[in-house]
């Protein structure tokens, strides 16, 4: 993956990297931080539940179910890799982006 590049194809889904802000108002993209998607999730980073509600959010806004959705590192991090193994549909806030 380029360094500068927040997505890439693999298969029929795309490997997405994401700097996640946990604790916002509300769940939604945010643009993009450095080589990442910046993404906003309402949940608080206690237990797992911000990586959870990441991988909800995400499997909503790419059109897929959750179990579609996996992390690939990042688990206790802000930095995060996730692939979504098919699109079901792209996000409108990401256009342009792959």
């Amino acid at each position: 993956m380029n360094a500068k590049e927040p997505c890439r194809r693999v298969g029929e889904g795309i490997e997405l990297t994401c700097h996640v802000q946990p604790g916002a108002r509300s769940s939604g993209f945010a643009g993009r931080h450095g080589d990442a998607i910046k993404l906003r999730i309402a949940a608080v980073a206690v237990d797992g539940k911000a990586n959870l509600s990441c991988q909800e959010f995400l499997a909503e806004s790419f059109g897929v179910a959750k179990s579609e959705v996996v992390l690939l590192q990042g688990a206790v991090s802000r930095h995060k890799r996730w692939w979504i193994k098919r699109i079901g549909r792209w996000p409108p806030e990401l256009q342009g982006l792959l």
